[in-house]
């Protein structure tokens, strides 16, 4: 009668330590590939694969000395920001063009203001180098 006998129930525990595993891993490359997205480029604004943009209905320049200039007025941060606010909208497309030499600090103040307010798409002007 060995063919009715009853086994001892088991709970298989080697599935579990394998999805777990996976988990792990999962959830590691996810952490690292989100570090590199965090930072901004360092060198502006000089790229040999530049695109051309369609024109901009805000262009932001940042000169060498650190002057913003919106639309060839020169103007202040609290000055762009009360302007970006006033013509936010999904399809306000902003170009920020700096110098060579502009302050990276200053740019990372410049692209704050403008997702606060509320606009996404921002593209940097550069020159295209051959």
């Amino acid at each position: 009668m060995r063919y009715f006998e009853v086994r001892k129930p088991r709970i298989e525990i080697i599935p579990m330590i394998d999805i777990m595993l996976f988990l792990l891993v999962f959830f590691i490359m996810m952490a690292m590939n989100m570090i590199p997205t965090s930072g901004l480029i360092g060198h502006l604004p000089a790229s040999s694969t530049s695109e051309a943009l369609p024109p901009p209905k805000v262009l932001i320049e940042i000169h060498q000395d650190g002057q913003l200039v919106v639309d060839q007025t020169p103007m202040t941060t609290d000055a762009l920001r009360a302007k970006l606010r006033a013509q936010a909208s999904n399809k306000t497309v902003v170009t920020i063009a700096g110098a060579a030499t502009a302050n990276l600090q200053q740019l990372a103040e410049v692209m704050d203001i403008c997702h606060q307010s509320g606009i996404n798409q921002i593209g940097l002007s550069t020159h295209n180098v051959q």
